[in-house]
């Protein structure tokens, strides 16, 4: 196993270099040989947090690691374009739920472009071109004459019509790095270009398209950290929420009213902060999570239980690990991760704010 680099994952009171290697050291001992990276060994993978877990390795210098991850989805996919929404770990990679999520699906856009920046390696980006684009039009076939995406197609090929919130926002963000790679490839995507302007719109202006999941702290800072909300309204809506979601020295709440806070919700509102200028509050925000940490695996905790003073639910997952990860080089001023997430360099796409 290589030595991670890690000297732009160092942030005070959040990772030593010491620590920050122990945390990639254990997403690459769940990794496994095939490339695939599930929550945690004997658990299942889905293809959002597979992708959000190789973007760290990325983030960390391991290459290698994550293009196996990225191999390991290309020979998966579905003759549609689509993945499955969960697979099995074990030899047999058996499907566990035979959906397919359209923000899962889209999210291979976001994983491949980073690691396109974070490495310079263009025959990898025209290996997965193919993946990307059959993934891209699958997702796109699901999206509601408003702009907002379905969020599900079941196996036996009914589609949903209701749209989430947190989905099609990470869908406005995956669309944008797909079309960065079009870009990059000379290859354009006029239909990608209306689609993510028409999703933007909907995003900002139409919320009653979506389903109602105001209690869930990711519809609350998704439309941010999907770059659909941008300077005033993202300044707007993060100090609405924030007494709502946010508590104080101990994280993000997944969801009101319970007292439980979670890492991923944690790590990518801190993700958001950063990406409209706050680095200050995205690092109280990295700090207050650390009671999360495992000394011995460098892992963290999915989430606690503040009234109960109680770890919960006991599971060590790849994905929170690999969100604080990517907050932390975001901060650290890891160019892939700033450019991906930042959103500054990514395409826009057609401006349809002026629709009704």
């Amino acid at each position: 196993m290589t030595t991670p680099r890690t000297e732009h994952l160092v942030l005070p009171g959040v990772l030593t270099e010491d620590e920050a290697a122990a945390t990639v050291r254990g997403i690459l001992a769940v990794q496994r040989e095939d490339g695939a990276i599930p929550w945690f060994r004997g658990h299942h993978l889905d293809p959002w947090d597979h992708v959000e877990a190789a973007m760290a390795l990325d983030a960390a210098g391991e290459h290698e690691a994550a293009e196996r991850a990225y191999d390991w989805l290309a020979r998966h996919q579905n003759p549609d374009g689509s993945w499955y929404a969960a697979y099995a770990d074990g030899a047999a990679d058996d499907v566990t739920d035979t959906g397919r999520e359209t923000n899962f699906v889209a999210y291979v856009a976001v994983g491949a472009w980073h690691h396109h920046l974070s490495t310079g390696d263009d025959a990898f980006l025209d290996r997965m071109w193919p993946t990307v684009y059959a993934a891209i039009e699958w997702v796109l076939r699901l999206q509601r004459p408003g702009g907002q995406i379905g969020w599900r197609r079941d196996d036996d090929g009914t589609a949903a019509t209701d749209a989430l919130l947190t989905g099609s926002s990470s869908i406005h963000h995956a669309l944008r790095c797909a079309l960065a790679i079009a870009e990059q490839r000379e290859e354009p995507q006029p239909d990608w270009e209306l689609a993510v302007g028409t999703l933007r719109h909907a995003i900002r202006r139409h919320p009653e398209r979506f389903l109602d999941k105001d209690r869930y702290s990711m519809d609350w800072y998704y439309p941010v950290l999907g770059g659909a909300l941008t300077d005033a309204a993202a300044k707007t809506r993060l100090e609405e929420g924030w007494d709502r979601f946010v508590v104080p020295g101990l994280g993000v709440r997944c969801v009101v009213p319970n007292p439980w806070v979670t890492g991923g919700e944690s790590a990518e509102l801190a993700l958001a902060l950063w990406a409209r200028g706050e680095s200050d509050r995205a690092l109280e925000i990295l700090q207050s999570i650390q009671h999360l940490r495992d000394a011995d695996s460098g892992l963290y905790w999915t989430g606690y239980v503040y009234e109960d003073k109680a770890v919960w639910p006991l599971e060590l997952t790849t994905w929170t690990a690999g969100s604080l990860l990517l907050a932390v080089a975001a901060l650290g001023g890891h160019e892939a991760t700033c450019q991906v997430f930042g959103g500054d360099h990514l395409p826009t796409g057609l401006d349809t704010d002026c629709c009704a």
